[in-house]
């Protein structure tokens, strides 16, 4: 009995942590959970990750096409190409820290000297 309550806890926590990578729609339970100071550390690394690679994303996205807006048609034309790209990284990037997850380990976008499996926390 005590093992299956452990087995569903897992199951939540990684859901948990699914969630807040989902593109765009993630950022707010990130929020919520890194303003209310609640959650494990796993949770608040997790946040972390998808709050940062979102606020990347969308000031790159806003100047590229801010700057699209005010060049000529060939070169806009460019600009908002390099902003489909820039955007479908994004997402291939949220893609590939939620496959990390699945394979248990913490998702992060950056090599680090500690172990980053999701057991260590």
């Amino acid at each position: 009995m005590n093992n299956r309550h452990s087995v569903s806890e897992a199951q939540e926590q990684y859901w948990q942590l699914w969630i807040y990578l989902l593109p765009i729609a993630g950022i707010i339970p990130a929020i919520w959970t890194l303003s209310r100071k609640k959650g494990n550390t796993r949770q608040q690394k997790v946040s972390r990750v998808a709050i940062n690679l979102l606020l990347t994303w969308s000031s790159a996205y806003i100047l590229l096409l801010l700057s699209a807006d005010r060049t000529s048609d060939l070169l806009a034309f460019r600009v908002l190409y390099a902003n489909a790209l820039l955007t479908t990284g994004y997402f291939l990037t949220c893609l590939w820290l939620m496959t990390r997850l699945k394979a248990g380990k913490i998702p992060h976008l950056f090599v680090s000297d500690k172990s980053s499996k999701v057991s260590d926390c």
